[in-house]
């Protein structure tokens, strides 16, 4: 017969919750949901109405606890950080609730989940590809690039733009050009996106000597970059039309999602304006997860 009362039995419920809820956030998962959704993507373009359930839940899950993992490793490299900036140092690492030990325990736990499913479910190229995109972000773009070079985002950006290519290899077993195309979309457009938060957040980078581009050149020269990479992204994005994996659907649209994106580039380049900055940076976003849907709608609308 249990001798808790029920107030302690309330207690016990909320600390379980509480503690799921900071492993969550360890995932990050509203930015692994937009990797996850690339990667779905991905596969539907690989082969388009030919994709087995199986490998798709399989390739799924493999690639989203794999990349819940490297978000958790981060999580563990950026603790010291985190505790310094306001935006971060609720982060469950920072504010107590969990220790390192339970942190990296809960990464490599998952994460070796994800590699086995990979690994015996889908392919062993998908798998290597996988895991190699976790030591790019959460071991080399983290604990060094990111502390080392302002040119940290771009280099280590192609870890975190493989998602599609990932999607692509797990359905088709090799890595091809349409792949390659969806990752350099994500790969130029990772600087705009993430230099326009760095702009937003200078002073806190600059508070932890974080390198960011603002903090070492500037924000007129960050602004400048950030309208030149916009203008590489514009032109990488076409190329699904004129390699012919998507048709006019994509093209018209993406063509208005990139003047929406120049705009806002061009504004924030001649306003010099902090709100104009996390405009940009929630356009991006969003900006993403359109042009992706529409790769997909656009494929798909004539086998309906």
């Amino acid at each position: 017969m249990s001798t808790k009362s029920p107030s302690q039995s309330i207690s016990a419920n909320n600390n379980f919750f509480a503690r799921w809820q900071d492993y969550l956030e360890l995932c990050k998962p509203k930015v692994v949901a937009l990797m996850v959704f690339t990667a779905i993507v991905g596969m539907l373009l690989a082969d388009p109405g030919n994709v087995a359930m199986a490998t798709f839940i399989y390739a799924t899950l493999g690639i989203g606890l794999v990349a819940s993992s490297a978000a958790a490793i981060n999580h563990v490299a950026d603790s010291r950080i985190d505790a310094a900036m306001d935006r971060t140092k609720l982060r469950p690492l920072p504010s107590g609730a969990l220790s390192k030990s339970a942190v990296l325990t809960f990464a490599a736990f998952i994460g070796f989940i994800g590699m086995a499913v990979l690994i015996v479910k889908i392919n062993v190229l998908t798998a290597i590809l996988t895991f190699a995109s976790l030591i790019g972000y959460a071991v080399i773009y983290t604990m060094y690039l990111k502390r080392a070079t302002p040119q940290n985002i771009v280099i280590g950006g192609l870890a975190g733009a493989t998602p599609p290519l990932l999607g692509w290899t797990a359905v088709t077993g090799q890595i091809e050009p349409n792949g390659l195309v969806l990752l350099l979309i994500i790969f130029t457009w990772t600087p705009p996106h993430f230099w326009a938060l760095a702009l937003y957040r200078k002073e806190e980078y600059a508070k932890v000597d974080i390198p960011m581009l603002p903090v070492t050149h500037g924000d007129d020269y960050t602004r400048l970059q950030i309208t030149l990479y916009t203008i590489l992204m514009c032109v990488i994005t076409v190329l699904p039309f004129f390699t012919r994996m998507s048709g006019w659907i994509y093209l018209a649209s993406v063509l208005v999602l990139n003047a929406i994106f120049l705009y806002y580039a061009i504004s924030l380049q001649i306003t010099k304006s902090r709100t104009k900055a996390i405009n940009t940076f929630v356009y991006s976003i969003i900006y993403l997860m359109i042009l992706f849907a529409v790769l997909l709608i656009d494929r798909y609308l004539p086998l309906i």
